[in-house]
């Protein structure tokens, strides 16, 4: 008997170790190194940096409401002109949002990239996936109105965690942008950890989803099942523009196809032929740059 309850006791141990551990890496997943993703667009041709510092543009501070500071870049080559909002994915920073930000400079749009919360020059101790990133997102918003009134024009692009937040703001803090491009979302944050588990440990355990839930809870204060973009883009009444490559096996394309049946017109899909995770602008840059020009085509007109 005294044998069984410490082999217990051990297994007991093992597992909640295991949700420790777990939790650690959904809070604090290694980041990129800033020279890394600088060096990496720059080599793919995805970033010129003499055209990028020849952009009038302003580094800003902008408090969260959580009582960190948020850095963004202002690009502003279009005075008077509408803004798109670019929202990067987890372990990136705003340098990998430039190569989006560019698709829109050459349409007329004013940009504003910015490090989330954990991320580059952004304060936050912990990454949320969207949890405390949207109401970030408001923040980020609320100062272009600060700065070009409540009649500006704009709209949120984000590619992975970043799409994944911009659903949740806009189905559940406020559907105040003109439409939004979500690339490569996750529909929900605890079936995609279920997901995750199964491709590195060949198993997700109901109880090990539980407990590192319940580790989240107690480090993060947020549940894996707070997270569910499935739930907000019902809300979502703007017009939503959903891409995924077909062969991402990271977040699933099901995912997505799921977010666009769940959500009520208008929206549109542009489903890419090539591309591991968030590579579908990168693989197929010239179909990207048509699914964008036929989506604000329908959906967008310039006030």
């Amino acid at each position: 008997m005294k044998k069984w309850i410490t082999a217990l006791g051990s297994s007991a141990a093992l597992t909640v170790a295991a949700g420790f551990y777990l939790s650690s890496r959904i809070l604090h997943m290694r980041k990129k190194n800033e020279d890394f993703i600088y060096q990496r667009e720059v080599e793919a041709k995805r970033l010129d940096s003499k055209q990028y510092e020849q952009l009038p543009k302003e580094a800003v501070w902008i408090d969260s409401p959580f009582g960190y500071q948020l850095r963004a870049v202002f690009v502003t080559p279009h005075p008077g002109g509408p803004y798109m909002i670019f929202c990067h994915g987890v372990t990136e920073t705003k340098t990998n949002s430039i190569k989006y930000m560019n698709l829109f400079l050459e349409r007329g749009f004013n940009g504003i990239i910015y490090d989330h919360r954990r991320h580059g020059e952004s304060g936050g101790r912990t990454t949320s996936y969207g949890y405390y990133e949207k109401e970030d997102l408001q923040a980020v918003v609320n100062e272009l109105i600060r700065r070009e009134g409540n009649n500006v024009s704009f709209g949120i692009h984000g590619e992975s965690m970043g799409a994944a937040t911009l659903l949740l703001y806009a189905g559940l803090v406020e559907d105040r942008a003109d439409f939004y491009i979500a690339d490569c979302p996750f529909s929900d944050f605890q079936a995609q950890i279920a997901h995750q588990m199964k491709r590195e440990i060949k198993a997700a355990p109901h109880l090990l989803v539980h407990l590192t839930n319940w580790a989240v809870l107690m480090r993060g204060r947020f549940r894996l099942s707070d997270i569910s973009p499935l739930n907000a883009v019902k809300n979502i009444r703007k017009p939503v523009l959903f891409i995924h490559s077909e062969e991402d096996t990271y977040i699933l394309p099901d995912m997505t196809k799921e977010l666009y049946e769940q959500k009520r017109a208008p929206k549109d899909i542009y489903l890419a032929p090539k591309g591991a995770h968030a590579q579908s602008y990168n693989e197929n840059p010239e179909a990207y740059a048509k699914a964008i020009d036929r989506f604000l085509n329908m959906y967008y007109q310039k006030k």
